[in-house]
C-alpha cells in the first residue's frame, strides 16, 4: 500500500468510526453529565459520546480502554517532543491535553492533518502537518481520546497501569491503515 493509499485508509477509517452508531450505554470515568466526555456507547472496543465523537472509558479501578492506552503510546512516540510529556505542554508548544477538551474533535483533527501557523510580532507557533504520517493518522483517535482523558482530569500522568485488550476490529483497522 502506498503512503497516499494508507492516508486515504486512515481518513476512511476515521469517517467510518464517526458514522458508527450503536444502542447501549456504557459508564465512564468522565465527569458526570458532560456530554462531550461521557461514553454513551461502545462498538468493537471503541467508545463514543452521544454525538459519535471518540472518547475514553476509564473504569473505577483505573483500567483504561484500548484507545486511551494506545493513545498514550502514540502520543509519546510522535507528539511529546514538542508538546511535553503527558500532554502538559512545553515552552515550545501548548498543552494538548487542554486542546483536546477545548477544541471540537473536527478542529483537532483538521489541525493535526493540515498543521497550523500563528506568527506575529509577539510569538511564532508552527504546528507541522501530519496528514501523510501513518504513525499519527492511523492512531489519531487514540491520541485524541488519551489527551481528552488527560484534559478532563480523569487520567493521571504516566503510563496507564492496566488496559482493556485490543479488539479484533481495532487490530484489523490498524493493519489495514498501516498497509499490513
Amino acid at each position: 500500500m502506498t503512503r497516499i493509499a494508507g492516508r486515504e485508509a486512515a481518513l476512511a477509517l476515521s469517517a467510518a468510526v464517526l458514522a458508527a452508531t450503536a444502542g447501549w450505554s456504557q459508564e465512564s470515568g468522565a465527569p458526570e453529565g458532560d456530554p462531550n466526555l461521557v461514553a454513551a456507547y461502545e462498538e468493537d472496543g471503541r467508545y463514543f459520546t452521544a454525538d459519535g465523537i471518540p472518547t475514553f472509558n476509564i473504569q473505577e479501578d483505573g483500567t483504561v480502554d484500548w484507545l486511551t492506552f494506545s493513545g498514550y503510546r502514540r502520543y509519546h512516540a510522535e507528539c511529546h517532543v514538542c508538546h511535553g510529556p503527558d500532554g502538559e505542554g512545553s515552552t515550545y508548544a501548548p498543552a494538548l491535553k487542554d486542546s483536546a477538551v477545548q477544541m471540537d474533535y473536527y478542529d483537532f483533527y483538521y489541525v493535526v492533518v493540515n498543521g497550523r501557523q500563528a506568527v506575529d510580532a509577539s510569538h511564532q507557533s508552527v504546528m507541522p502537518a501530519f496528514g501523510t504520517n501513518l504513525n499519527v493518522m492511523c492512531y489519531i483517535d487514540d491520541i485524541y481520546v488519551y489527551l481528552k482523558a488527560r484534559g478532563a482530569g480523569v487520567l493521571p500522568r504516566g503510563r496507564p497501569a492496566s488496559r482493556e485488550d485490543k479488539s479484533e476490529a481495532i487490530a484489523e483497522a490498524e493493519d489495514a491503515c498501516m498497509g499490513r
